[in-house]
């Protein structure tokens, strides 16, 4: 099988699981946009964003830069949350979190398939499922918005600023993107960092 097959079967999950549990986290505290907009959803069509899930990654790639792309955003009105100060930084967290449970979750089948079944098949997946989680977790970590990380700079801007602050964390994504490649052609941060993830995981494994 493909390494860009295992890469799809484990990624799409991942990222639909990882935008999923914003808007049921959301949700549980009050806020009901993400289901008013039929976004509590399993199904990844519904989460495909046209440019950054299919046209960004394809240029990067044809371009010779390592591939970056990210779903549709759930949407959230952090002003329905019942106690939106607080509950914000539950949301953001809730899909690094995720990303971690699916991370230990490819652990398992790696090792399930190492000592139980022996099916190279299995393990190949539990490597993907293991590492792209893993990737997703510190990537979103990072406290840049609109990356998840950022909510916890957030909890230390003053009342009266966090409207100014929502309203530029909306159109911050292109500042991530342009980070991400200026670090792909001079800096290579994010190879050595994810380098040293893969490489600690992996021992892991073995």
């Amino acid at each position: 099988m493909s390494s860009y097959v295992y890469l799809f079967i484990a990624i799409v999950p991942s990222i639909v699981l990882h935008e999923v549990s914003h808007g049921y986290v959301a949700y549980h505290y009050g806020d009901p946009t993400a289901k008013e907009n039929h976004r509590l959803t399993l199904n990844p069509l519904r989460h495909i964003d046209p440019f950054g899930t299919i046209i960004l990654p394809a240029l990067l790639i044809y371009s010779g830069l390592p591939g970056f792309g990210y779903a549709k955003p759930v949407p959230v009105n952090f002003a329905r949350l019942r106690n939106p100060r607080k509950q914000s930084l539950y949301v953001s967290l809730a899909g690094p979190l995720v990303n971690i449970i699916l991370s230990a979750a490819g652990w398992l089948v790696c090792e399930f398939s190492l000592h139980v079944v022996q099916n190279q098949t299995l393990l190949t997946f539990g490597v993907y499922l293991g590492l792209i989680n893993l990737f997703l977790a510190v990537f979103n970590m990072i406290p840049i918005p609109p990356l998840d990380g950022s909510a916890i700079i957030e909890r230390f801007i003053p009342n009266h600023k966090l409207p100014a602050y929502y309203r530029f964390r909306s159109m911050a994504l292109p500042i991530v993107m342009a980070l991400f490649i200026i670090d792909s052609l001079f800096f290579h941060l994010r190879g050595d960092v994810f380098s040293g993830l893969e490489n600690w995981w992996l021992r892991l494994v073995v």
